[in-house]
């Protein structure tokens, strides 16, 4: 009994520590143009609080396979928490932008490590039969924790200013600390690997060139510079690749790639993670743009979806312990790929409860789908690859996001710019943007139908 209280609290911590880092990614983002007046800055500066925190998270985020071999979750855990905690204090009493922006970045040091420890920490200490559930109630905080940034911090800003975001976050953290202190251990085996200065240096230039030359897509930088930056980037990325083939003890172990099934598991995290968190960015455009709601409106049409979606993919990880992933799988593609046919109905005289519903029906695809493919995903590697494996799913999720919105916001400017030269109005002109913007989204899940039907197929081989 006391051993399975010890296991819950620590399921707690893990939750509520992912769920704050998740959760603080988009906290900003509604509060980005009062900060554009308080800071003095314009857009283009102040977009940096979301792409230097995103730089730092793509980089910390594949790093955690090696620090999970090194130190124990507790102490990592409660380090990343202090990285956090440090950070936002230094964010709530920040009198510039250059200060405010150190500290996002100090933040994002913590925070990357926070959902792979949560992930691998939570796996490790579940036993195999019940891994299912678990897996879903830490990617339920994946999927919900950024959907709710928006939503809290406009009721926030409705009644107080954006430094209280900041001050409200420091007991929470607080309390993690102090819990992991008492609740986690070291349910990981560690190897105290040595620490190649080569690959993470590789891996970090890699990623942080190939991240922010598809965050700055959309801007109007010289074409050729952000074509060489992406190139530059994934040549790096290439480096890191083969160098980690010849290593002994790899910073992360590629060679789990050599397993089809987890390869194609992993591209559908990324294509569906290209939809999922794209959706959180241009509905809002749309909605405020062509509807003039208000950011708190926008965020609010978006809350029913992120309750529904987070219901579901814990459901769906109960089903998926006694009943395997498959249908799942499909059945939420196929949800998601009704969602998107009815998204391309919608115009500017459609109704908020009706676009509300349409993208709750999208979001229960993606419920149904989203944690069994990862738990299919972590089940064909060894228990010796599973930090490896959850690495690279946080990678993939991260790679997703950056991906995603940059595509998502150029398709909806490109058909909006398109249908403006017809002198028709910017509101229609918006929806008919979004209209091409689900266009994409159609063809990304019929191609993760394939991907899926590939990788049951895989599957079955193996198990014969």
């Amino acid at each position: 009994m006391q051993n399975r209280k010890k296991y819950v609290g620590m399921l707690i911590v893990l939750l509520l520590g992912g769920f704050l880092s998740l959760f603080n990614e988009t906290i900003l983002n509604i509060a980005l143009t009062d900060l554009m007046q308080v800071m003095h800055v314009n857009a283009s500066t102040v977009q940096w609080l979301a792409t230097g925190y995103m730089l730092i998270v793509v980089i910390m985020v594949p790093l955690s396979a090696l620090l999970l071999r090194k130190f124990s979750v507790k102490w990592l855990y409660i380090g990343a928490m202090s990285l956090f905690l440090l950070g936002t204090i230094v964010a709530a009493s920040a009198i510039n932008f250059p200060i405010l922006l150190i500290a996002r970045m100090v933040q994002a040091l913590g925070t990357g490590l926070l959902a792979p420890i949560m992930m691998s920490a939570a796996v490790a200490t579940t036993p195999l039969e019940k891994r299912g559930g678990v897996m879903a109630l830490c990617t339920s905080i994946i999927l919900v924790g950024p959907s709710f940034g928006p939503i809290i911090s406009g009721l926030i800003l409705e009644v107080t200013t954006w430094r209280m975001l900041f001050i409200l976050l420091i007991p929470l953290i607080v309390i993690c600390i102090v819990g992991a202190y008492y609740l986690l251990g070291s349910p990981l085996q560690l190897t105290q690997p040595k620490i190649d200065v080569v690959s993470v240096a590789l891996i970090a230039s890699g990623l942080a060139s190939t991240v922010y030359a598809i965050s700055i897509l959309d801007t109007a930088i010289f074409w050729g510079f952000k074509l060489g930056l992406f190139v530059f980037g994934i040549l790096l990325l290439i480096g890191f690749y083969y160098r980690q083939q010849s290593l002994v003890h790899p910073l992360l172990n590629l060679k789990v790639f050599k397993e089809k099934a987890f390869l194609l598991a992993t591209l559908l995290i990324i294509l569906i993670q290209m939809i999922q968190f794209s959706m959180n960015i241009i509905l809002p455009m749309i909605l405020e743009g062509g509807k003039d709601l208000s950011p708190l409106q926008s965020a609010l049409v978006l809350f029913p979806a992120a309750i529904i979606c987070a219901i579901i993919t814990i459901m769906a990880g109960r089903v998926y312990d006694e009943y395997g992933g498959k249908w799942l799988i499909f059945g939420g593609l196929l949800i998601m790929l009704l969602g998107i046919c009815l998204q391309l109905t919608i115009n500017l005289s459609s109704s908020i409860i009706l676009i509300t519903i349409f993208n709750s029906l999208l979001y229960a695809g993606i419920g149904f789908m989203w944690s069994p493919n990862q738990s299919d995903a972590l089940s064909l590697l060894a228990e010796r690859d599973q930090t490896d494996g959850v690495a690279i799913i946080n990678t993939s999720i991260q790679l997703g996001s950056a991906l995603g919105t940059p595509v998502f916001v150029v398709l909806l400017s490109l058909g909006e710019k398109q249908t403006l030269s017809s002198s028709i109005n910017k509101g229609k002109a918006l929806f008919s943007g979004f209209h091409w913007t689900m266009w994409l989204a159609f063809v990304l899940i019929v191609v993760c139908l394939v991907f899926a039907n590939f990788k049951f197929r895989q599957m079955s081989r193996k198990l014969k």
